[in-house]
């Protein structure tokens, strides 16, 4: 799975984060390209859904 796909489904506007947060977004791609998915979830939970709440996918 790509970190697109990923925020994806998470309803994430991907396109819209990668934009107006490029360093943070970076940071997250950077981290979730190194450790499986489920540790990512673990280690960022409240960082995502703060995420999904400002960019909300259509």
């Amino acid at each position: 799975m790509t970190f697109e796909e990923y925020c994806t489904s998470k309803k994430i506007n991907f396109d819209s984060f990668q934009k107006e947060e490029s360093k943070q977004f970076l940071d997250l791609k950077f981290v979730f390209d190194q450790v499986s998915i489920a540790s990512f979830e673990q280690q960022k939970l409240f960082l995502i859904n703060k995420i999904r709440r400002r960019f909300i996918l259509n």
